[in-house]
């Protein structure tokens, strides 16, 4: 979830390098040695280690009284409900509660018949002994809550906090009911596979997956979209909306419960087995973990939870998210750091999850969370009072107890600030992220293609875009995510092609020039951002092959309509239609990537762009890319710079048939080489390259 009202476009400074020359900094000063690798960072030296400090802080408290990160991440085994061999030990952190009981259709909701005693710290705790014969004292699936009295004498019901499976019956009341789930444990068939290094992310929703217009489950998610995206090539999946959310148009982003994963989909072990067979397809699952915030539901939320304001969250106006609506979690409190840095372990535990893309990072780490806020890069913006210590110093926590505990863990952030050292080791004083998402990418793409004449791109603005990043923190690039597909905005293939797309896709018709434009550029944006936009990859379900429609979930708005609420895979099962042209060049450039792994190559050397001609060259992985994206002009013999000398041969051409191009290009041609130095380069060749076309060319 991106904050709309920030300067998206705006980073950190470009080619931070490490410094191989004298240090910069006395490393015995805990986490500052960041500042060995970019000295620009040398006067906030003292905000560095303070930050640390309070980090080592939390960890010894957490050892003294907790005994450690990993007990005190484990909270789900304590908290909530759990069976035990006596019976079902129930615990709920509720501070301001003076009485506690729990009612359930197992005691016909009797307030009196199971009450709870109140422990050390707010926790209330009870012991429900099994029956006669051994079983729980609560059927599995029944329904229960937690009833409360507060100091004033009021009574209120709420559905446990800690608890992990929730359902919704809309005929009767949009109201979530909490449920014991207590069935048989599912019997898990495969072995994570080993962590991708060339990170390929499908970003996907379980609810639209199918070409109905109705939510899809699990279960088809599984035995339609897996194998479609293992098609593909790419080896990570991003989960979205997956942790239980009332409003199902809010796109997962108004948590409920924590724990319980959405039920709208199907139930826990669908979910597993979902995540089982990716797992068996080589294909790593990460979890959009939405911990920036949470829904501001009372009855079935954790808002005014024991009665009060705050209890998870901040108290007042700091509690609450003015544009989201939201309540904001209290990151300084010890029972909050309890139950977020549990919820991790849960899902990495009880889902076997592979990583999480942590949501609203910006949102986090400023007290003005982004809103009316643009970041110019200047390190000034982020060593200051509009930074909120606490909650980056849970970020810290959690990065540094999950690739402590989870060694192939992947974690992202989705900040739109540029913090810097938000993907280095917590140790150097970094917050600890794998990657953070290139987010000003996509903007570029659809100021572009909405703003600018072909003719005026600028050539030399695409690649600063593409490149200007911190290179010594990982990044997501990508052209577009579910940011650019919502109702509202338009998908590229939506702004190259939404006045012909629905009558003008069929290989039976003519190719019409807006078509032609669309299908041509589509592939180019794809491919020079995989190419040069980072260190991993990601695409937005249906974005592969053009989806000719943006999504729009059912809500009044739309009067409830799931017309827009689904993906039309069928698409690309109709062998007339160049959808398919879009999706197969998709795989083609992702096993592509998989033979030569650009994607953890070092940084691209960019070693042409002409703004006349608009001709970007660049090297990269030992490859040679070569992009035309000039409207009209084409160029017979035209000469590019080569960092080796040798014969060159196509591996990869946007113009093939097979990607509905116009095959202007064999690509069994060789090109060689000649000792000319060229733009810098020791040697060249000369190449065909037609407009609105893309070669990649690997030396022999």
């Amino acid at each position: 979830m991106t904050v709309t009202t920030m300067n998206l476009n705006s980073t950190t400074p470009v080619n931070v390098q490490h410094n191989h020359g004298e240090r910069t900094n006395d490393s015995t000063v805990p986490g500052t040695g960041i500042i060995e690798l970019d000295p620009w960072l040398k006067p906030f030296a003292p905000v560095l280690a303070k930050r640390y400090a309070k980090f080592q802080e939390w960890c010894s408290k957490i050892e003294q009284y907790e005994g450690g990160l990993d007990k005190f991440s484990r909270g789900y085994e304590k908290m909530g409900l759990n069976v035990t061999r006596e019976g079902i030990l129930y615990r709920e952190w509720a501070p301001n509660a003076v009485a506690a009981s729990l009612i359930g259709e197992f005691n016909n909701w009797d307030h009196q018949a199971n009450p709870m005693n109140k422990k050390e710290f707010g926790v209330w705790e009870i012991l429900l002994p099994n029956k006669p014969d051994g079983t729980t004292a609560i059927p599995h699936d029944s329904k229960i809550k937690i009833s409360m009295v507060t100091p004033n004498g009021e009574r209120i019901d709420r559905l446990p906090a800690w608890i992990k499976r929730v359902t919704q019956d809309l005929n009767v009341s949009p109201i979530y009911d909490a449920r014991f789930w207590n069935p048989e444990p599912y019997v898990w068939k495969n072995k994570a596979p080993p962590k991708p290094e060339d990170l390929k992310i499908y970003e996907g929703h379980v609810g639209f997956s199918s070409p109905e217009p109705r939510v899809a489950t699990y279960n088809e998610f599984t035995e339609n979209v897996l194998p479609h995206i293992a098609s593909l090539g790419y080896n990570a999946i991003q989960l979205m909306a997956i942790m239980e959310h009332a409003y199902y148009a809010s796109f997962g982003y108004q948590v409920t419960s924590f724990f319980a994963i959405s039920s709208r989909f199907g139930t826990p072990e669908d979910l597993k087995r979902l995540i089982d067979t990716a797992h068996g397809m080589g294909i790593y699952i990460l979890l959009d973990m939405v911990h920036s915030h949470a829904s501001n539901n009372v009855l079935d939320g954790l808002n005014h939870f024991d009665g009060s304001d705050h209890c998870y969250f901040h108290e007042g106006t700091k509690g609450r998210h003015e544009l989201w609506n939201s309540r904001l979690f209290n990151y300084g409190h010890h029972e909050v750091l309890r139950f977020l840095l549990s919820n991790l372990r849960f899902y990495m535990e009880e889902y076997r999850i592979d990583g999480f893309r942590f949501d609203g990072v910006t949102s986090m780490m400023y007290v003005h969370h982004g809103i009316g806020s643009g970041f110019s890069g200047g390190y000034h913006e982020y060593f200051n009072e509009n930074v909120d210590e606490e909650a980056v110093v849970y970020l810290m926590l959690s990065n540094h107890m999950l690739h402590k505990l989870y060694p192939e863990i992947i974690t992202i952030a989705e900040d739109v600030s540029g913090m810097p050292g938000l993907c280095r080791p917590v140790q150097e004083g970094g917050v600890g992220f794998d990657y953070r998402l290139a987010m000003a990418v996509p903007d570029m793409w659809i100021e572009l293609l909405k703003e600018v004449r072909d003719d005026d791109w600028k050539i030399g603005h695409i690649v600063h875009t593409l490149t200007n990043r911190r290179h010594m923190e990982k990044t997501i690039t990508y052209c577009e995510s579910h940011d650019q597909a919502l109702v509202g905005d338009k998908t590229i293939a939506f702004w190259l092609m939404d006045k012909e797309m629905y009558d003008h896709m069929s290989t039976l018709s003519p190719l019409t020039p807006i078509i032609d434009r669309g299908i041509a550029l589509h592939k180019l944006i794809r491919l020079i951002t995989h190419g040069l936009g980072g260190e991993g990859y990601l695409n937005f379900e249906g974005n592969e092959f053009g989806h000719p429609e943006w999504l729009d979930f059912p809500r009044d708005g739309n009067g409830s309509s799931f017309q827009y609420a689904r993906r039309q895979f069928n698409l690309i099962n109709d062998g007339l239609l160049r959808f398919r042209h879009l999706n197969d060049f998709d795989r083609a450039m992702n096993t592509t990537e998989g033979e030569y792994r650009w994607l953890q190559a070092p940084q691209a050397y960019v070693s042409h762009k002409h703004e006349e001609d608009k001709i970007i060259v660049f090297e990269r992985a030992d490859l040679l890319w070569i992009f035309n994206f000039h409207p009209s002009k084409s160029f017979s013999d035209y000469k590019i710079g080569a960092g080796w000398a040798g014969k060159y041969r196509v591996i990869l051409n946007t113009d093939s048939p097979a990607f509905g191009g116009h095959d202007r290009i064999d690509s069994n041609q060789e090109y060689c080489s000649k000792n000319e130095e060229w733009y810098g380069r020791p040697n060249c060749i000369q190449v065909y390259i037609p407009s609105r076309t893309a070669i990649v060319l690997k030396h022999e």
